[in-house]
């Protein structure tokens, strides 16, 4: 049974079929905010540190650093935002770019085991990609995608170019233990089959190739009203189809409390311990705020 262990000092996760689902925090991407692009190009990295940090205390074991913006030099920003994130918080790191120089710079400043978000079944992107990978003991997230067929439209393709991926990176010399897959999530608004080979590709890679899943929730439901709620009932699904870890915002309540509950249905919570021990700090938050106890 494949574990992904990722550290930075005494912070160890677990990512595995076995443990609680591994929230990776997404909030770090300039994607859709312009104070934080407009605070990348100004070189504020106080603020990308409070993100971290309020990630964290939501519950975030892992923290996203993507830093990709126009007017910006990647190979300059990535290392300085994974410095001031290792000074706000003490969780290992997920880097977030398709740059290899960029990546070279963030892995020679970053501290313990990282990720690197992502590779895909691209051969030119493993061949510039893998080495660094090896040489910082680094893991990976691979897309289930290529050039060929960007996202493919169904699960038998996309296991085929996870497989492919696994095979480049037993033949770099990376364990695979170290290969996480993204089997990748399309809105249901524009192809509502899309829902379905998901959680199918979640199902194969986990059960035929042994390999941690992972995944970002929030594009299935684009289109949608009542997106939390598509969102939540989406994760819960994935938790059950393999999913071991997932980069979401960890302030989107409804998917957390979905997450946890999963976590607890499918027995990867021993005890409980996660789900109660969340019960707990809501109830002392409703106290604090006055609004009577958690039902």
């Amino acid at each position: 049974m494949s574990e992904t262990i990722i550290t930075r000092g005494d912070a160890r996760v677990v990512i595995s079929p076995t443990k609680p689902t591994v929230i990776i925090g997404e909030r770090i991407n300039p994607t859709g905010k312009d104070w934080l692009k407009q605070a990348i190009r100004e070189g504020d990295w106080n603020r990308v540190g409070i993100l971290a940090q309020e990630q964290v205390a939501a519950g975030a074991v892992i923290i996203d650093v993507n830093v990709a913006v126009s007017e910006a030099r990647e190979v300059e920003t990535l290392p300085r935002a994974v410095e001031a994130v290792q000074k706000a918080v003490s969780v290992p790191l997920c880097l977030d770019s398709g740059d290899p120089a960029a990546l070279a710079a963030a892995l020679a400043v970053c501290d313990g085991k990282v990720i690197i978000n992502s590779v895909d079944g691209n051969r030119e992107k493993l061949d510039a990609i893998l080495p660094l990978a090896l040489k910082y003991k680094a893991a990976l997230i691979g897309l289930a995608m290529d050039k060929e067929s960007g996202i493919p439209k169904t699960s038998e393709q996309r296991v085929a170019i996870a497989r492919r991926i696994l095979e480049a990176v037993l033949e770099a010399g990376i364990p695979k233990e170290d290969l996480i897959i993204d089997c990748l999530t399309l809105a249901v608004s524009a192809d509502q089959s899309m829902g379905p080979v998901a959680l199918e590709t979640m199902r194969l890679v986990s059960r035929e190739l042994d390999l941690n899943v992972n995944m970002g929730v929030s594009n299935i439901s684009f289109g949608l009203p009542e997106r939390p709620l598509l969102n939540a009932t989406f994760i819960a699904m994935a938790c059950a189809s393999g999913l071991t870890c997932a980069i979401i915002n960890p302030h989107m309540l409804p998917v957390v409390h979905a997450l946890q509950a999963s976590d607890v249905l499918l027995a990867r919570d021993r005890r409980a311990l996660g789900f109660l021990k969340a019960y707990r700090a809501r109830l002392k938050a409703q106290e604090a705020e006055g609004s009577g106890p958690v039902a």
